[in-house]
């Protein structure tokens, strides 16, 4: 009997990648260059106590970005890390 086995699965970069559903304070902690970034894109409130629970989508809505700014602001950050 011959066994085949499956092709593994390439691991996914997303660990190493900011997404927009990630909390404020842990891209802080994880990618500390992206905090210019966010405070640039007027969301100061990264040393806030909200930010340990707030998605970065969430804090930009709140500061009245749009979901093209948002988008960009997260390839920024991704591109700067």
């Amino acid at each position: 009997m011959v066994v085949k086995k499956k092709p593994a699965k390439a691991k996914s970069s997303s660990k190493n990648k900011i997404l927009k559903t990630m909390a404020l304070g842990e891209i802080i902690q994880k990618f500390p260059q992206a905090a210019s970034l966010l405070a640039e894109a007027g969301l100061h409130c990264i040393g806030c106590h909200i930010s340990a629970f707030e998605s970065v989508e969430d804090g930009c809505k709140a500061h009245g970005l749009s979901d093209k700014e948002i988008d960009a602001l997260v390839k920024r950050m991704n591109d700067a890390v």
